[in-house]
């Protein structure tokens, strides 16, 4: 929800880990205020347990938002034609991933990334 105002934050960026904390704390401070109070304090009740990863859900929407940013980097690697152009985003998320069930469309989406590099390698005889 903070992205709304903040913008998608990735790897590449470089923005310092407490520099994107406060952002995005600022950005759902400005959110909460838009809203009734009693609707606005379970939003930001929401973000912080999101952010801390005090529950099961949070950790599953964590992983979630990780597997959304590597599988838009393959899309985009693919729909440039630029195969492995974009490692940095699955560098930037490996070994993080929590859940059995995301970890597991990770495996997928690294087998099949592979693949499709190793087929562009082939097709255009680079090395």
């Amino acid at each position: 929800l903070a992205e709304s105002i903040v913008g998608d934050i990735t790897p590449v960026d470089n923005v310092p880990k407490a520099k994107k904390q406060q952002l995005e704390m600022d950005a759902m401070t400005r959110i909460r205020s838009l809203l009734p109070e009693v609707p606005g304090a379970e939003v930001m009740a929401l973000f912080q347990e999101y952010e801390t990863g005090e529950s099961d859900d949070a950790v599953f929407v964590k992983d979630l938002d990780k597997f959304d940013m590597i599988l838009q980097a393959y899309e985009y690697e693919q729909a440039t034609h630029r195969p492995g152009s974009l490692q940095e985003f699955f560098d930037s998320t490996a070994g993080r991933f929590k859940t059995e069930l995301v970890k597991s469309w990770v495996a997928h989406l690294q087998a099949k990334r592979a693949a499709w590099i190793e087929s562009m390698r082939v097709a255009t005889g680079s090395k």
